[in-house]
């Protein structure tokens, strides 16, 4: 079983910035992509942000663009999303999911909680 640990969730006030990490373990297999999805109270889990292994291509949700920013460290196999300009509809369970083959994500977290206050 492969374990993503999340941290960084937290409470902050609209306009402020939070970081959120992930770690995979280190294993045989290859890291094809890594990404975030969020999951607020009520709705579906929505893709946030991903980023290619190998290269470092990035893609956004509209919603996101210009206010995330998701990096990567391919020797500490960590993958960062930087939030800032949060806003109250930000506010969700935050996900981290790691791809082997590019096609589906394999492996999840177990989430961390981002709250914004208004």
């Amino acid at each position: 079983q492969v374990q993503l640990v999340e941290s960084g969730g937290g409470l902050v006030q609209a306009g402020g910035s939070l970081r959120l990490s992930c770690e995979a373990p280190r294993r045989t297999f290859s890291i094809a992509k890594m990404a975030w999805f969020s999951q607020a109270p009520g709705k579906e889990r929505a893709f946030v942000a991903s980023i290619r292994w190998s290269g470092g291509k990035t893609y956004y949700a509209d919603s996101v663009k210009g206010r995330f920013t998701i990096s990567r460290d391919n020797a500490e196999n960590t993958v960062y999303l930087q939030m800032d300009s949060l806003k109250p509809e930000d506010t969700a369970l935050y996900y981290c999911a790691l791809s082997t083959d590019a096609l589906r994500y394999n492996y999840w977290g177990q989430g961390t909680q981002v709250t914004v206050s208004s």
